[in-house]
């Protein structure tokens, strides 16, 4: 690879070939230019970045480079284009991981391994970046983990069938290990590191409105329990604490949902508040802020922003009023910036 100090010679020197190419087709354009020995042609620009980069850079770019400042010196390209970086297929690439010298591109990966069936959708995908696990929830039932080793994704799924419940969303539970998703009356919980991964689980039921969406809530501490935010269809926002206990303490006599054992809701304490005169869309806990964010159609409460401890309270809530809603929203920690969609 080149040394870093070289490269940053080698870029002015490219930068410099570039400018004089410019305002030689800019004369030519304008009638101006008058044919010298400095005059830089394809060949000239071709030898000079060749010596320069050497097998850095492939001939396809170079051509390209050079046709973009040929038809259009104005809207001059940016340097990284003759490394292909910007281009969108990986052409004459022999192979997609090999490493350009100069730069390293991030590359896409894509899973071939079918998750769903026809006629089924995925409702939610969960990134696990500790563990390097992906978690997909099919509306129609399949739940999928998938775990990178050795350069390749190992999958694990089962599928969770329960009258006409469709899953509406999911997540991952960080101590107790196991993954969460709800459906219209239900919450899962899927341990799915378990060898018999189809009958080792629980169902937490049941719950009178519908639930739509669900995320983790993460908490600094490392104790043998979870805590998660869902919304309904009623634009209520619920908290449920789940310890490992439970899954001992709180068997329903109602035996078994699809081979999962079932917990009694109503033997949990899940405290509930109304944010929204509308479905809660999508809601989301920022550790970095330690504040949950839950939005909704609903015109009057679209978005609130608050502490996990207002919906134990009825203390009033940092909210904002978007005409026809907010769909989507994210946090950006850099700037300190939360955007949201409607």
């Amino acid at each position: 690879a080149l040394e870093s100090i070289d490269f940053r010679n080698a870029l002015e020197q490219f930068q410099d070939l570039v400018e004089k190419m410019i305002i030689q087709k800019t004369k030519e354009s304008s009638g101006l230019y008058t044919e010298d020995g400095d005059e830089i042609d394809y060949d000239k620009f071709y030898s000079t970045t060749r010596t320069l980069f050497g097998p850095a850079v492939k001939d396809q770019n170079i051509q390209a480079f050079f046709r973009k400042i040929m038809s259009n010196p104005d809207e001059r390209p940016e340097w990284p284009e003759i490394f292909g970086c910007f281009t969108g297929e990986m052409d004459g690439m022999s192979s997609p991981s090999k490493e350009s010298m100069v730069l390293l591109v991030s590359e896409k990966q894509q899973i071939t391994h079918s998750v769903v069936k026809r006629k089924d959708i995925i409702k939610g995908i969960v990134k696990v970046p500790l563990l390097d696990l992906t978690i997909t929830a099919s509306q129609r039932g399949v739940l999928t983990v998938f775990n990178k080793q050795r350069k390749s994704f190992f999958s694990y799924s089962f599928y969770f069938h329960q009258d006409t419940a469709w899953i509406t969303g999911c997540a991952y539970l960080p101590n107790l290990k196991y993954v969460v998703a709800v459906t219209e009356s239900t919450i899962i919980l899927w341990d799915y590191k378990s060898k018999d991964s189809k009958s080792d689980g629980f169902v937490i039921k049941p719950m009178k409105n519908c639930l739509l969406c669900v995320c983790t809530v993460t908490m600094a501490d490392n104790l043998a329990k979870d805590t998660i935010l869902m919304g309904d269809d009623k634009g209520y926002v619920y908290l449920l604490t789940i310890t490992s206990d439970d899954f001992i303490m709180k068997q329903s006599k109602t035996g078994k949902v699809s081979q999962f054992k079932v917990l009694d809701s109503e033997s949990f304490d899940i405290p509930k508040r109304k944010l929204h005169d509308d479905w809660v869309g999508k809601i989301k806990y920022f550790s970095a802020l330690k504040r949950f964010g839950s939005c909704s159609t609903d015109s009057i409460n679209s978005f609130v922003l608050d502490d996990i401890k207002r919906l134990e309270d009825q203390l009033p809530v940092k909210e904002f009023s978007v005409p026809k809603g907010v769909n989507a929203f994210t946090y950006c920690g850099k700037a300190k910036v939360i955007v949201t969609g409607g």
